[in-house]
């Protein structure tokens, strides 16, 4: 007779110990039994008729494990660090902006010591004259080579270059506003914190160092003369340097040189030249370099041949071939009036005109 531990049939052939020692290893608790998805139906709940023995249980909603919430966290973590990154700039500071300063501008007549030397073709004036080497246009404003600094991408200094050539091209050679007609080709380009200052120049022009019109862009008198010559010669330099970790400086110095005839006179006419040379001093935070806008901070004009006693501030009154200045220095200033700022004026030097 069998003992209680073997069948009376004996031990399985081919199983060591018994079919039983194989599950011996197994331990059926209770969270292995409660996560069984069938589930025996008792006794009570299988007296009803064709009650199934099994009935199948919902699945247990469980939650992320440790390691799938860790995995989701440095995810997370991650993603953000990146879009942080993208949006930050590297070379960005912390450093506020300066407050934008209120331009200076200075326009000083040049007065010849003689007659306006003239001539029939422009070209002509121009071989014979200083300006015979220049180049034409914007051509004559090269950019420098451009080299990042310690707060400034490269990208951000040919940004502030840029602007700085594209407000001088705008202010100087664009024809309509050179005539006069039109100025918003140049206010665009200014940070818009000093739009209300360059609206005032325009609305009510003055010779106070702060709206002159002619310190903003070159701007002649029309009823008296006009372009004789849309190629204006040009040369000049451009320089970008950082004043501080928020703060972009670009320098200018460029002389134009403008071929002339009087208004409503024929092709035939003696033409004559204008010199004028600008320096000009930008400014730049970074809202400007994305923005594509300056802000201008200094505007130092001469220009010649002009009579001393001539109002520069709204628009310039050349004086044409074959004249001269009208006698007498500049006009007379008043030390006892308040805002009034002492008259300048100059002489252009003989050698600074064609020689014709």
């Amino acid at each position: 007779m069998g003992g209680p531990a073997n069948p009376p049939e004996g031990t399985p052939e081919g199983i060591p110990g018994g079919g039983e020692d194989e599950y011996r290893s197994v331990v059926f608790d209770e969270s292995f039994v409660r996560a069984a998805r069938l589930q025996e139906f008792s006794a009570q709940e299988r007296v009803g008729d064709h009650a199934p023995a099994v009935r199948r249980r919902p699945p247990l909603h469980r939650g992320l494990s440790r390691q799938a919430l860790v995995l989701v966290t440095l995810i997370a973590v991650a993603f953000g660090t990146a879009i942080y990154m993208g949006i930050r700039h590297p070379y960005q500071s912390s450093t506020a902006a300066l407050p934008v300063e209120s331009p200076r501008l200075t326009v000083i007549p040049l007065a010849p010591t003689g007659k306006v030397p003239g001539a029939a073709d422009p070209e002509y004036l121009y071989a014979h004259s200083p300006a015979a080497g220049f180049a034409i246009g914007a051509e004559g404003i090269p950019l420098p080579a451009v080299r990042r600094t310690a707060h400034f991408s490269d990208s951000q200094v040919v940004a502030a270059l840029t602007t700085a050539k594209d407000y001088i091209v705008r202010s100087s050679l664009y024809p309509e506003v050179i005539g006069g007609e039109d100025v918003r080709p140049v206010r665009v380009m200014l940070d818009s914190r000093q739009l209300d200052q360059f609206d005032a120049s325009f609305d009510h022009p003055a010779s106070d160092g702060r709206h002159t019109p002619t310190g903003w862009l070159v701007r002649l008198d029309t009823t008296e003369s006009r372009l004789a010559d849309r190629r204006i010669r040009v040369r000049g330099t451009l320089r970008a340097d950082e004043t501080d970790a928020a703060t972009l400086e670009v320098v200018a110095d460029h002389t134009f040189v403008y071929a002339l005839r009087p208004a409503g006179a024929d092709a035939e006419a003696a033409a004559s030249l204008l010199t004028v040379r600008r320096e000009l001093r930008f400014r730049f935070d970074r809202d400007d370099l994305r923005l594509r806008q300056a802000q201008l901070v200094v505007s130092s004009v001469q220009a010649g041949p002009l009579s001393c006693g001539t109002d520069t501030a709204n628009r310039l009154r050349p004086l044409l071939a074959g004249q001269t200045a009208r006698a007498g220095g500049p006009a007379g200033t008043d030390p006892y009036a308040a805002g009034n700022p002492t008259a300048l004026c100059g002489t252009l030097a003989a050698d600074a005109q064609p020689k014709v």
